[in-house]
């Protein structure tokens, strides 16, 4: 009997216990063209997100990493990921991400935006 209520308990339990963190926008916007290089990627989460396990990175068209490598998770704000970036020349770029949700789910994914 307990473990048929400890199960009915795990399936019962508020949804947002499995949720994940996904982004809710970003710097620069994705797709956007921009005018001129932006001095850092930025995107935030619905969520907070581990440090230690989130990552991000801009490649050129030519899939050469471009980014300064020093991406982090924001010591003020737990939901931005951001890296810096050198002065682009004018082209597309691709952004790749990966973070762990509080929870611990990991979710990636990957976008791009273009300097005109």
């Amino acid at each position: 009997m307990k473990r048929l209520l400890a199960v009915a308990a795990l399936l019962l339990a508020p949804s947002w216990a499995w949720a994940h963190a996904f982004p809710d926008h970003s710097e620069p916007r994705v797709g956007h063209t921009v005018e001129a290089s932006p001095p850092a990627v930025r995107i935030w989460f619905d969520g907070r997100i581990e440090p230690v396990f989130s990552t991000l990175r801009v490649e050129d068209a030519g899939k050469r990493r471009v980014d300064k490598g020093d991406a982090r998770v924001s010591s003020a704000d737990g939901t931005l990921l951001e890296v810096g970036l050198p002065s682009l020349p004018s082209g597309r770029y691709r952004v790749y991400w990966s973070v762990v949700a509080r929870d611990g789910h990991r979710t990636e994914g990957d976008f791009s935006f273009t300097v005109k």
